[in-house]
């Protein structure tokens, strides 16, 4: 039975289509909304998927209208997905009372602690839900899957890939957050979000991850000098050296004059893209 969808907009774009779509979600419990972008090849067939995970108070459209990144799947012939970075309207108080918290922060996990366990279902909602549900509706090969993702969605590209192995055929982040439980954006969310037991951040902690032995394909990380968050939120250098340490793939390139906003990922993301084309056959 074919998924109920509803369609918000839709776009002609590069020779596909973009559009915007909104479903009642059983793992959140609530209606969820995603972008989906088709490039002109999936007229002819199933088309790798891309997800693109956007960050800190963004939502389903943030990374469609500013990363410039359809121009480049349209050429490789891959899908965009463009998740919501947390469910909306869920009646608690509190998920509204600061920008690095609740409402467009979910931090890409399932919250374990009241009042956000009812509906903080992230993990659950794109690595169960989402993906059967745009095999049902849209021309995606599920199997021929990648995942990218900025700032808080970073986080979230490189812990969805080292927490589910198989999963992804390539990975990348622009500016991740790469030890959040290092640092007072990830610590905050996971009190908040998991609960004051520290050892149960580290199964979302990417450095930590990695630590503990996980793997995930070669990953492709871009960071700007500029970038207001680098030393404070971002750490890339904690990354560095674990994936060093355990001999985990990393290409972590540092780039002078560029900071955290969109125009440096429209900067790279061609190269974003063709990473993830080459991962995807």
């Amino acid at each position: 039975m074919m998924p109920d969808i509803a369609t918000l907009e839709a776009h002609r774009c590069f020779g596909g289509a973009q559009g915007f779509y909104e479903h009642a979600s059983d793992a959140t419990g609530l209606p969820m909304r995603f972008g989906v972008y088709l490039p002109p090849q999936a007229a002819d067939g199933p088309c790798p998927v891309l997800y693109c995970l956007a960050g800190l108070t963004c939502n389903e459209q943030t990374f469609a209208i500013k990363a410039g990144a359809q121009q480049h799947a349209a050429r490789h012939g891959l899908v965009l997905v463009t998740p919501d970075t947390s469910p909306r309207n869920t009646g608690v108080a509190q998920a509204d009372a600061d920008w690095d918290f609740g409402t467009a922060a979910g931090f890409y996990l399932d919250a374990t602690r009241a009042p956000y366990a009812a509906h903080w279902r992230m993990e659950s909602w794109l690595m169960e839900e989402l993906p059967p549900l745009l095999a049902a509706r849209f021309p995606v090969d599920p199997v021929r899957s990648g995942i990218l993702g900025h700032s808080m969605g970073g986080h979230g590209a490189l812990t969805l890939a080292l927490r589910h192995p198989g999963r992804f055929r390539s990975v990348s982040a622009f500016a991740p957050i790469c030890a959040p439980a290092e640092v007072p954006w990830g610590r905050k969310a996971f009190r908040g979000y998991l609960g004051d037991d520290e050892s149960t951040w580290a199964q979302h902690d990417a450095v930590q991850l990695i630590g503990s032995g996980a793997r995930a394909p070669h990953l492709l990380v871009d960071q700007g000098l500029e970038d207001q968050f680098l030393s404070a939120q971002l750490r890339p250098q904690l990354l560095e050296q674990a994936c060093a340490q355990a001999g985990q793939p990393l290409t972590l390139r540092r780039h002078a004059g560029y900071d955290h906003g969109y125009f440096f990922i429209q900067s790279f993301i061609e190269e974003h893209i063709a990473h993830h084309a080459k991962g995807s056959r």
